[in-house]
Formats: structure tokens, sequence, C-alpha cells
């Protein structure tokens, strides 16, 4: 066996160019899926984090979306009917949202900067049930939302973007051309972003009365101003499926829905959101790393190729050998480790890589640690030397099965 190494080793140096361009198919695909799959796992956890920091006893409520992709809308009588400590005793909190655009972000301008942040209209609790904190100046009050007012709640995202050598405190801040005074400055959440609306960073907080009557004039068909969501919080972790069921059993009596019929609204807790996120990133993992495979494929093709050609290069050496003595699972052995070490060598440059680009990821990116686990470390080992085995098998056998006369014949 350490013959056979030896022999391999010397193989590789001693054609090294065509070595190195066999083996960077290899090379690729396993940093591909290494750096892939360690991403997946790091969103996961990033998720998780996001979920445990504002607590597991949230339940949302959302209308139902249509055939034409609009939800259903939420009205304050639904808030009112949730509030009601008859209909629902196990809610310590109750608070509406409303988003002002359906695409989740808006335009905001302070003097000549401008930038996009998703804007909410809500009540003082928001910040408390979500485990936000106010570090600068202070949350807008219930008489400022029962009077309309309009004054904003920022992230730091948007102190960042337009307030950058100015205090944010007292300055007005125009929303799609709407002046609103900034009366306070949300903590750091230190969320990354996945897409618009998602950094919990870059958003403006403003009475929910001003949202519905500044920008939108849209009324239900009853006349009454629409809410996009519902909060409620759970007393305990303990209370939250019973809420579940006191939030379902109210709406649908409010509503007016028959025991025959579907809801026309959606209950979810946090546990139920991040099992639809996980299974999201799952599926992602999977789907891009299947993707990544493919140039496995390509680089153990690669791998027969090469091993084709060194054994048409090398038959006269066969022949040699087998006259000899070699018996035919010693070329079997030979040629097979050569194939192996090809492909070995390539998945330790793509461990190393994909090792590398992770490091670089988790540095240039807030808040995201990827990490290369070490299960990862011994799939891609694994997978590499698998490669190496199927893909060599068959120029192996193919030396191997060289007949001796024939082979010194060979010119």
């Amino acid at each position: 066996m350490f013959e056979n190494i030896r022999m391999a080793v010397l193989g590789l140096r001693t054609n090294k160019l065509r070595s190195a361009l066999t083996m960077l198919g290899i090379t690729i695909g396993v940093a591909a899926v290494i750096l892939l799959v360690s991403l997946g796992q790091a969103l996961e956890a990033f998720v998780i984090g996001q979920f445990a920091g504002i607590g597991t006893n949230l339940v949302y409520v959302f209308g139902t979306i249509d055939n034409f992709g609009r939800p259903a809308p939420l009205t304050q009588a639904d808030v009112d009917a949730l509030s009601d400590p008859y209909l629902v005793p196990d809610a310590a909190a109750v608070v509406p949202t409303f988003d002002i655009a359906r695409s989740f972000t808006s335009n905001v301008v302070f003097g000549s900067a401008q930038s996009t942040a998703r804007v909410t209209g809500v009540t003082p609790r928001y910040v408390d049930i979500l485990g936000r904190s106010i570090i600068a100046g202070r949350m807008f009050t219930e008489d400022e939302v029962s009077g309309g007012a309009r004054v904003a709640v920022i992230g730091s995202r948007v102190v960042e973007n337009l307030f950058r050598d100015t205090n944010p405190l007292g300055q007005n801040l125009r929303i799609e051309g709407v002046p609103v005074q900034i009366v306070g400055v949300l903590n750091v959440v230190g969320s990354a972003s996945f897409g618009p609306g998602t950094d919990q960073d870059n958003v403006v907080l403003i009475p929910i009365t001003t949202a519905q009557q500044r920008f939108t004039s849209n009324r239900t068909t009853s006349g009454e101003r629409s809410v996009t969501a519902i909060i409620v919080e759970a007393r305990d972790q303990s209370t939250v499926r019973p809420v579940v069921e006191q939030i379902r059993q109210t709406l649908r009596e409010l509503h007016g829905i028959s025991f025959r019929d579907e809801d026309d609204f959606i209950v979810a807790t946090q546990e139920d959101l991040l099992t639809s996120v996980g299974n999201i990133t799952a599926l992602l993992t999977i789907f891009l790393a299947v993707i990544a495979g493919i140039s496995l494929l390509v680089g153990g093709i690669g791998i027969m190729n090469i091993m084709l050609v060194t054994v048409t290069e090398r038959t006269r050496e066969i022949g040699l050998r087998k006259a000899i003595g070699a018996r035919r699972r010693d070329i079997l052995l030979q040629f097979l480790t050569e194939a192996t070490s090809l492909s070995l060598v390539g998945g330790m440059v793509g461990v190393a890589i994909a090792s590398a680009l992770s490091w670089l990821v988790s540095v240039y990116v807030d808040n995201l640690e990827v990490v290369v686990q070490a299960s990862s470390v011994l799939l891609a080992t694994g997978i590499s030397v698998g490669i190496g085995v199927f893909f060599g098998i068959y120029p192996a056998n193919r030396a191997s099965a060289l007949n001796p006369i024939d082979a010194l014949r060979y010119e």
C-alpha cells in the first residue's frame, strides 16, 4: 500500500499542471458544497437567535391572502375584541401594526440625503413586547397616538444613512413627502438584511393613527381603518396555545364565520414562523448544495478521463510490471490509489478554500458567524474518496486487464 501511495505521489509530481487542472473540479465542488452548507447553518442560527431575542410568547394575527395576493384586512374592531380580557384572558398585551407600503419599504428624506426604510404604524407597547428599547429620546405616547401626531422613532440604520453628522432628535424627517419629527432612536439589533423590510435596524416607527390617516385613504367595507397585523403577547410560554385558541374563537365569532367555513385570518406563533423559516433555509441549502455538487460530478469525470489517458501512456510500464510478476490486483490498486489521491488532495484544498471564505464572510457580514463544522470536513473527505474510487475504478480495471504481451509491444 505504501509503495502504491509513493508511486501515486510520484505520478502526480511528474505531471504537475495536468494534476492541478484535474483536481480543480473537485476543489471547486468541495469548496462550494462546504461553504453553502455552512452558510445555511449560519443563517438558521441567526434566525433562531433573532426570535430568541424577543422571547417565544408572541402570537401574530394576519389576514388571509386572496387569489390576487391581497391580504384580507384586519380592523380596529378586531384589535378591541382581542384586547378584551374576558374574550382573551391569557393575553398580556395586544399591539396592532400598519405598514404604510405593501412593498415593505418607503422613501425617507432628510435635507439632501435620502434612503428607504420600513415605516410601520404602532402603539407605544410595541417596543416593549418585541424586546426593543429607546437609547436616545423617548417613545411616542398614547396621547400622541390618539391625536395622530406626526412624530417618529427611528432605527440605527436610518441614523447612519441620513444623520451621520447630525443629532436626529428634534429633526424633521420626510416620509413619502410627509414631515414627521424624530423623538427617539431605537437600540441596535444588529440584524443582517435578507430582503426589503427585513433589517430591524432600518425601520421608522410612527403612531398607528398617523400611518392610517396620513399615508392611506383605504377603509374596509364597514368604513373602518385597516391594520396590517396584530401582535398578541401571551402571559408566558405555557399560555401560547390557549391564546391561539382564544384568538381564533373570538375572531370567528366577530366575523360571523360558521363552523363549516374556513378562517379569514391566520394565527401564527413564533414557533410556527421559526419552523417555516427553518424549512425554507434547509430546502434552500440543499438546493444550492445540489447545484454545487454538479461540479463534483464534472470533476469526477475529469479524473476518469485523465486516468484513461494515463493508462494509455503507461501501457508499456503496465506490461513490464506484469512480466516481472505483478498481479492484476496490484495494477488495479496502483491506478485506483492514483485516482483517489487526485480526488483527496483536491478535496483537502477545497476544504481549505471553504474555511478561508467562511472566515471572510464572518468578518464582513455583521452578526452572521459562518463556521465550517467538523462534520462538513469529514463529509467532504468521504465524498472526495468516494469520487476517486467511483471514477477511478474503470480506468484501473482497464489497466489491470491488459495482456502483458500486448502491453510490451505497445508503442
